[in-house]
């Protein structure tokens, strides 16, 4: 399975198809040649790869059929359906899954794939009979209803950087093939509802659960959150801010439907349907010879588990975790007692036939190898020895489990989570040590029994405040959390390594050897540029811009990325990609060039701002002279130059105030070492480019980020002649609104022969001085065949 997952095109179904029956064909022939008793160990292992090579390929291009014709990217065209999710609602509208009837374009009927991810910006009732145009508010969509949308769809798509998030991915496992948005503007057919949910929907009835809990605790918006994440899963109703705590506090895994909590479920249903099934033998005694309790108690705990999971969204993970109990429950009620290792590999094996993709997500390996460092360190079981009778003993003993366990998963996943995320919560053993009981056996108790009686809500609101205030308290220690580069596979596998062997139950002199495998990866530093060389990354962060540029010592951000919103606590690429990448490669950045105060140039200067403190900022918008990019100022790191370019002293005003349009007040900055250079200009105009050019004719680009995103009203040919770079650099956003990059842009290059490339095609952008004749395509390194090229 893993090695099909490394496939960048996927072959043709047939030839998926023949691989499984390639191994039915050895194993039979091995079988009936007698080969298995003595090769049955390479012939097993032949036959699986064949097997999961080719049942898992055979998965992928049959979903892959189903994908958006590139054709239909950026038409109307006119969809029925259903409402398949609970519409996510924000600042701008709502957001949700729908689930295809039927299409057409322009009178003609289109094949579109199964279900899609819609957005709806704003709309209310426009007139009788359930029709909607676009205005200010929100559509009040409700999960099950039918509609009838005039919709614009691209493939899916996402930034592709370093140490990212891969969107694509995410939206492959979930079977979403296309996202897009409905039109609901004043020249567009008018949105129309069909028909309500025919029976009252699962989805339906989550959504109004989760109304009910925001209107029992409008009060307290930050607990309403937490709370519907408990019960419905509905993780975007927590804020961004908590997500930071609990991430810092290491406890981000409580606040949504793990297999923790579908684990503790259905221990929970375990044991009260076996009291259940042993009451019922009073009254009914045959019930109890038919089907005997544990037989009774684990499919019913099972059971009840699963219907939890398809309660709180049937999330991923909670599938996982139904699988591996299923397997586990049922190996348990069989006559033979199946070794631990066996039965993990198998509940693993089982997960990855499910979801094959699980493979490439943080949830699956860090869920089982929790699991099975527990079974290494305690294979006996922790119920081995008689319980003592006495009730305070009994507690005690409750006690110290819950904190060896947490000890041992906390000490040996600290290498896996730093791995991960480049980030390990040193106060997660404290945390966690309180939050898990305090959070599955009380909050999430109480926020399931509050859908029977509501006021149980306030009672799970009081205790999720009272958790918050103790992370609070935690996250202000000066090591709540560390950060540390990612460190290289070798060194990131033997740093896993070491951490299990730290807490297997061997003689400590051979544990503590475990520390000389984790510490290569703890000292790990990414390779920076030599002295006199540099390094130019132009992070794919959308329609923005956010260049990171790196000399033998010394860091510099140009511009932030774009705030993906128009309220001011929206989501910032700042906060997504930059920040992530600068934990990932142990970055410091020593200053910051914000070129203008457009959004998305600046939008994530807060969160960068507020993560890198001790760097210096320079824009053309800050009041403080001593901040402002004024032309001349020039610095030097490691035998390279740094020296702004633009705007003039002149053209600030006595206060500061800018006395140009904000982009042709962009800060232009130039890097070079003598050999090669880079040119940064913001979103600087053809006006001002011609004016730079002619009062520096000298000047030359190895580099060049190309101005305004490649829109026509930049990249003048004044500039291109005089700079005459070999490389321009597009940062735009995939199939964005603007344009960008203009085709007469793109024909200018042509024409002189500059290489390009467009961040939606190439993801982040790599150029080296000590390498300057290419530019490397981080979508390029690593493709895959659900990403976008692949």
């Amino acid at each position: 399975m893993a090695l099909q997952l490394q496939q960048a095109e996927l072959h043709a179904l047939v030839v998926y198809l023949v691989l499984p029956g390639l191994a039915l064909v050895l194993l039979t022939m091995a079988w009936k040649w007698r080969l298995l008793c003595r090769w049955g160990v390479v012939i097993g292992l032949l036959a699986g790869t064949l097997a999961g090579f080719g049942l898992t390929g055979a998965r992928a291009a049959h979903f892959a059929a189903d994908a958006l014709d590139p054709a239909l990217e950026g038409r109307d065209i006119q969809v029925t359906g259903s409402i398949d999710s609970l519409p996510q609602r924000g600042a701008q509208g709502e957001r949700f899954e729908f689930r295809v009837e039927s299409a057409s374009l322009q009178g003609n009927a289109v094949r579109l794939p199964p279900l899609l991810q819609l957005s709806w910006y704003g709309g209310v009732d426009a007139a009788a009979g359930g029709s909607w145009s676009m205005a200010a508010g929100s559509p009040g969509l409700r999960a099950g209803e039918r509609w009838q949308f005039t919709v614009r769809l691209r493939l899916p798509h996402g930034n592709s950087n370093p140490h990212g998030f891969d969107r694509e991915l995410w939206l492959w496992e979930r079977g979403i093939q296309a996202t897009g948005y409905v039109r609901s503007g004043p020249r567009d057919p008018a949105p129309r509802r069909l028909a309500s949910s025919p029976w009252r929907s699962l989805d339906a009835v989550r959504q109004s659960v989760s109304e009910r809990i925001d209107a029992r605790l409008a009060h307290d918006p930050r607990s309403a959150g937490v709370i519907a994440a408990l019960v419905v899963g509905e993780q975007s109703a927590i804020e961004r801010a908590d997500w930071d705590l609990f991430r810092t506090t290491g406890v981000a895994h409580l606040m949504s439907i793990s297999g923790l909590h579908v684990t503790m479920f259905a221990w929970l249903a375990t044991v009260l349907v076996a009291l259940a099934w042993r009451r019922l033998a009073r009254w009914w005694p045959r019930a109890l010879h038919a089907v005997p309790t544990p037989l009774a108690s684990g499919v019913g705990g099972v059971a009840l588990a699963t219907a939890y999971a398809l309660f709180s969204g049937w999330g991923v993970p909670s599938q996982r975790t139904l699988i591996m109990l299923a397997v586990v429950v049922a190996l348990r009620l069989g006559v033979r007692r199946w070794p631990w290792p066996a039965v993990w590999l198998l509940a693993m094996v089982a997960v990855l036939a499910l979801d094959p993709w699980a493979l490439l997500q943080p949830g699956f390996w860090l869920s089982f190898v929790a699991v099975g460092i527990l079974f290494a360190s305690d294979p006996g079981g922790r119920w081995r020895d008689p319980a003592p009778l006495n009730v305070p003993h009994r507690a005690w003993r409750a006690v110290a489990s819950l904190v060896k366990e947490q000890g041992t998963v906390t000490v040996a996943l600290a290498p896996l989570t730093l791995l991960l995320f480049g980030q390990f919560s040193v106060v997660g053993l404290v945390a966690n040590l309180v939050a898990i009981p305090l959070v599955t056996l009380w909050i999430t108790p109480l926020a399931m029994l509050g859908v029977l009686l509501p006021p149980l809500w306030d009672a799970a609101a009081w205790a999720v405040q009272a958790m918050s205030l103790g992370l609070t308290w935690l996250a202000q220690w000066p090591w709540a959390a560390i950060f540390r580069p990612v460190a290289p596979w070798p060194l990131a596998v033997a740093a896993v390594a070491g951490g299990v062997l730290l807490v297997l139950r061997l003689p400590w002199p051979l544990r503590l050897g475990g520390l000389m495998f984790i510490w290569p990866a703890l000292i790990f530093t990414p390779p920076r540029p030599a002295p006199g060389e540099f390094e130019l990354l132009a992070l794919d962060v959308g329609q923005g811009s956010a260049v990171l540029l790196r000399t033998a010592s010394h860091s510099l951000l140009y511009d932030t990325g774009p705030r993906y919103g128009p309220q001011a606590d929206a989501a910032d690429a700042g906060d997504r990609v930059v920040l992530p990448l600068l934990r990932a490669l142990g970055e410091t950045l020593d200053a910051v060039v914000v070129s203008h105060r457009d959004s998305d140039h600046a939008g994530g200067a807060a969160s960068v701002q507020a993560a890198q403190p001790q760097a210096r900022w320079l824009s053309s918008f800050d009041p403080d002279p001593f901040r402002r990019c004024i032309a001349g100022r020039r610095w030097h790191w490691d035998g390279v130059d740094f020296e702004i370019l633009h705007p003039q002293p002149a053209h600030y005003r006595e206060d500061g105030a800018p006395r140009l349009s904000s982009n042709a007040m962009s800060c232009v900055l130039r890097v070079s070492n003598g050999h090669h250079s880079a040119w940064l200009g913001g979103d600087i105009d053809a006006a001002q480019e011609v004016r730079l050019a002619l009062a520096r004719p000298e000047l030359r680009a190895t580099v060049m980020l190309a101005p305004h995103h490649g829109s026509q009203s930049s990249s003048s040919p004044v500039l291109l002649n005089t700079l005459m770079p070999r490389w321009v650099i597009v940062q735009s956003g995939y199939r964005n609104r603007f344009g960008h990059p203009a085709d007469s842009v793109l024909e200018r290059y042509r024409q002189r022969g500059i290489g390009w490339v467009n961040s939606p095609d190439c993801g982040a952008a790599t150029w080296r001085s000590d390498d300057p004749g290419g530019v490397a395509c981080h979508r390029q390194q690593s493709p895959r065949y659900w990403r976008a090229g692949g």
